[in-house]
């Protein structure tokens, strides 16, 4: 304390030293309203109750007290029955003469240099305390801004990571979003497959009930077949990518969910971060908290928190990046498996379009034959009658042959002669025989022709009906199936 400055500066002795001042006759002075001031030699006389220039230390009695006289009230022995114990002075009735005067105002300087020194002293300390206040609060104030300013560039890191993480988590659900569209998309295409599938089956179903010689494989079944099989391939497609779609989900809500769990983490750290910034020595809020200053065991470093939130926003990127790219193979899956199914359905409806034609020009065939044989059945029938009415009129000219030779046999003796009207009449039947024969023979031909025209009437009959009941089939009942075929549009779950 001796080396700090003092605001006045004071003279302040021990008694030793007065002593020697006393001894060496050199006197200071006093300033008693200031409480110490500079010391000047032989300036001007001290006060009476200070030590004076003549005073002589230790001062020399003028004559000794004796135990008995006139001035002594005292006793001259003192014991313990008195009250008095020890060794007394003889005293009078009002004063103890163990002092001198000398010693009194040496006394008295004592008392003054050891309250100057005092009040010296206590200024000093007061000075060297208000200082250090001062410096300990100006340091305090230095540490806490410094303080401050760390916790403020904390905060704006937890708040810059907290902004990624909810621009993270916002794309995240964005692309959940997304993704859940494209997998009610799957799903409505996967029901609207059913109807072409339906469709197929249903008209593969019909065709099978053609009628004999139309029941074949042709064209029009080959690709209803193929139409099924490429249905049945889209449908596991897709079924395979709803699923990938369904995986996927989960992935995405579970980097969303780390996310969210993070991005709450530093809400919370940021609130706190926030309130320990706006706090101040006046808060109503301050407490004491002896072991706040212990470090947790679990508490990160600043690089593993850097690396686990960087990990949260790379399995983020990474799960849209997958989520995206999925999505972009359903698009292509969508674009390239619509374009088939619906060419192939182009080509079902060009060979069921060909197979209806086709079918309707040999009904017209069918039907221009059927009306030559019935029209070739009709002559036939009058050939038949005219045949039977001339085989009829023949026996009329075959009775009269008969009858003319019946009757020349009877003549009689020489004139039953072998003439030549016998000969002649014998010819004319024989002739008529033959062309009678003849005749008949070509009514059988007739018979049989009728008969193998209405067989073939019959045959050409049926296979109308077969050309009708495949045209009704095709073109009536398929085609309107056909009708019903899904547009892209709608296959594409739109």
């Amino acid at each position: 304390m001796s080396d700090i400055p003092n605001e006045h500066d004071c003279c302040a002795e021990s008694p030793q030293h007065v002593s020697q001042q006393q001894t060496e006759k050199a006197q200071p002075c006093f300033e008693m309203e200031n409480g110490c001031g500079d010391c000047v030699d032989n300036v001007e006389k001290p006060p009476f109750y200070l030590p004076q220039p003549e005073d002589e230390y230790p001062s020399k009695p003028e004559h000794t007290m004796g135990s008995l006289g006139p001035w002594a009230t005292g006793k001259v022995t003192c014991s313990r029955e008195g009250g008095i114990t020890g060794l007394r002075p003889v005293a009078d009735r009002y004063s103890i003469t163990r002092y001198g005067p000398s010693e009194w105002r040496a006394h008295n300087l004592s008392i003054f240099q050891q309250s100057n020194e005092r009040i010296c002293n206590a200024q000093v300390t007061a000075s060297g305390a208000k200082q250090c206040v001062d410096q300990v609060y100006a340091a305090a104030d230095k540490v806490q801004l410094k303080t401050t300013e760390h916790l403020k560039t904390r905060a704006n890191v937890v708040y810059r990571w907290k902004a990624e993480l909810e621009h993270a988590i916002a794309t995240i659900a964005e692309e959940m979003e997304l993704l859940e569209a494209e997998c009610r998309r799957v799903q409505r295409s996967l029901s609207t497959l059913t109807i072409p599938a339906s469709i197929a089956n249903d008209f593969l179903q019909l065709r099978s009930s053609r009628l004999d010689s139309d029941l074949i494989r042709d064209d029009v079944e080959e690709q209803l077949a193929k139409e099924v099989a490429l249905i049945s391939e889209i449908r596991d497609l897709l079924s395979r990518t709803r699923e990938q779609i369904q995986t996927q989900m989960i992935e995405l809500r579970a980097a969303k969910a780390r996310a969210e769990n993070d991005w709450s983490d530093k809400i919370h750290a940021y609130d706190l971060d926030s309130v320990c910034v706006n706090l101040s020595n006046d808060s109503s809020l301050l407490s004491w908290n002896p072991g706040a200053t212990r470090i947790p065991a679990d508490q990160s470093t600043p690089t593993n928190y850097e690396h686990f939130t960087q990990e949260v926003l790379t399995a983020c990127e990474i799960a849209k990046q997958k989520s995206l790219k999925l999505r972009s193979n359903l698009n292509d899956i969508y674009t390239n498996s619509i374009k088939d199914l619906r060419d192939q359905a182009t080509r079902v409806d060009i060979a069921l379009s060909d197979n209806i034609k086709l079918t309707q020009e040999c009904l017209q065939q069918l039907e221009k034959e059927l009306l030559r044989c019935l029209h070739e059945l009709a002559n036939t029938e009058k050939l038949i009658e005219e045949l039977r009415d001339s085989s009829k009129g023949l026996n009329n000219a075959m009775k009269l042959a008969q009858t003319r030779l019946d009757n020349r046999l009877n003549r009689r003796n020489i004139e039953s002669c072998r003439d030549v009207p016998q000969y002649a009449l014998i010819e004319e039947v024989k002739s008529l025989g033959e062309q009678t024969s003849a005749i008949l023979a070509e009514l059988k031909r007739a018979e049989e022709s009728q008969a193998e025209l209405i067989k073939a009437r019959g045959i050409l009959e049926h296979e109308i009906i077969v050309k009708r009941k495949t045209l009704y089939i095709d073109k009536e009942r398929g085609q309107l199936l056909r009708s019903f075929f899904p547009s892209a549009t709608d296959l594409s779950g739109f």
